[in-house]
């Protein structure tokens, strides 16, 4: 197939990218940066520029480029694009990312339908967010958690949106974990070894979590099945941070997270800190083993950052 990859020089891109080439598909990956071009060559795509917020560009892309599928990777997360991490102004340290899966989406599901392109696959997200009631692990049937009034609102909102306009398009969302794999969480374990990532009062909030290459494996599924609907793309093992904080600090050499109470962490890092660490709600991937036939190479975060941070 010939597949488009909006978004092909990201922690994601740049493993997903090589398993699509790998399989045999022929690859147009795009960047906003023209240096990375010779990188996407390495990786074995045909690299174009692009701005995924002019649909213009947007258009003059995926028309050039023919493909049978488009798979939308588009984020602005890293500190080039965002600056350093804000968890507590989620809005400000999203607002490229939410325009990209708001406008970006949008741009791109136009120039699909303009040049005939039939099946689309988008990023969603499936870590924490689940709708905070009921029991701590939550399946696609269950709503996400719109955070409403606080500064997570309009993130929740964007991949709400990224969820209703790829589903009416007949395409396929993944509701990717938590990242973790080459270049994912680095900031995070800088922050881990400066004893600057606190467990938050009891730490019972879930989390999901999934290696990069294992979400580019079920992408490639999902490309190559024509795959419809929304899928958890997550471990098996959905984790409370009292379990998986410690864990990561202990594979990273650190010592033991210090806890605060849940006051001061939402003074210090706001509503969505609080919500993640001590309400969270983690996701089930049934559906996609049995719909999809994947099967994470990385069933477990536990034995996954021993081997990343060995």
């Amino acid at each position: 197939m010939r597949v488009f990859v909006a978004g092909g020089t990201g922690v994601l891109g740049r493993r997903l990218v090589p398993q699509l080439v790998d399989r045999g598909h022929q690859v147009t990956a795009t960047t906003t940066n023209a240096a990375k071009l010779d990188l996407l060559a390495l990786l074995g795509a045909d690299g174009v520029v692009m701005d995924g917020l002019d649909g213009v560009s947007v258009g003059e892309a995926v028309a050039a480029a023919r493909p049978d599928a488009i798979v939308h990777q588009m984020t602005a997360i890293s500190i080039a694009h965002a600056g350093k991490p804000d968890i507590k102004h989620p809005d400000r340290w999203f607002a490229i990312t939410n325009r990209l899966r708001t406008e970006g989406t949008d741009h791109l599901l136009a120039a699909a339908e303009a040049t005939g392109v039939s099946h689309f696959v988008a990023q969603g997200y499936a870590s924490w967010n689940g709708i905070r009631e009921g029991g701590w692990v939550k399946t696609e049937e269950d709503p996400l958690d719109l955070m409403v009034g606080t500064a997570a609102q309009v993130g929740m909102e964007a991949m709400c949106h990224v969820e209703d306009a790829v589903l009416k398009a007949g395409g396929a969302v993944l509701r990717y974990g938590a990242f973790y794999g080459p270049g994912a969480i680095d900031d995070q374990v800088e922050l881990v070894r400066k004893r600057q990532y606190p467990l938050v009062g009891r730490g019972n909030g879930y989390s999901s979590w999934v290696h990069l290459d294992d979400a580019a494996s079920a992408t490639v599924l999902a490309v190559e099945q024509r795959a419809k609907g929304v899928f958890n793309i997550v471990d098996d093992e959905p984790a409370p941070a009292s379990e998986w904080l410690p864990h990561l600090a202990a594979c990273a050499g650190a010592k033991r997270p210090i806890r605060i109470p849940t006051w001061l962490a939402r003074l210090l890092a706001g509503d969505q800190a609080v919500v993640m660490m001590t309400e969270g709600r983690g996701f089930s991937n049934a559906k996609a083993k049995r719909e999809l036939g994947w099967e994470p190479r990385h069933p477990s975060w536990r034995q996954g950052f021993k081997e990343e941070l060995a």
